[in-house]
């Protein structure tokens, strides 16, 4: 397999079937071309824990954003970051000082719940990645490497 930067430059003209096939024959040909490596079942078992929780992480930040955006709406600015949701978050929620509407209360309850709920799932991410990253020896390579022992949210 061929990464398709590196077959792009030699299509010529509109990009189509014949073209492109055109273009991976002549990059074939050439003798510094560099091939992807094709990967095993469990490669791209463990690539779809890494790309649902990228999806879950994504959809984390903007059900955030989201909070924070109705809350601002209301006249309640909250500081960035989730742990600031939160921890301030479910005090809000509780009828005190500010008059927020039903309505809102029960909106963002539901999204407090579905921002609970995509922690615990992201957390169990995790701690899969964690343990495999534990058993594979290339994993453990990679461990050494200073700033890749954390994965990012």
């Amino acid at each position: 397999m061929m990464a398709p930067q590196f077959v792009a430059p030699y299509r010529k003209n509109e990009k189509n079937d014949r073209n492109d096939a055109e273009a991976i024959c002549e990059t074939a040909g050439r003798p510094n071309m560099r091939f992807i490596p094709i990967k095993d079942e469990e490669q791209q078992a463990i690539l779809t824990i890494h790309r649902a929780r990228t999806l879950l992480v994504g959809e984390r930040t903007a059900l955030v954003n989201q909070i924070r955006g109705f809350l601002t709406e209301f006249g309640v600015v909250l500081p960035q970051g989730r742990n600031q949701i939160r921890a301030q978050l479910p005090a809000l929620l509780d009828e005190g000082e500010l008059a927020l509407p039903h309505l809102l209360r029960s909106v963002l309850a539901d999204q407090y719940q579905r921002l609970c709920e995509l922690d615990h799932v992201i957390e169990g991410y995790d701690h899969q990645i964690e343990s495999l990253a534990r058993t594979d020896e290339r994993a453990k390579r990679l461990m050494k490497v200073e700033g890749m022992k954390e994965p990012s949210d």
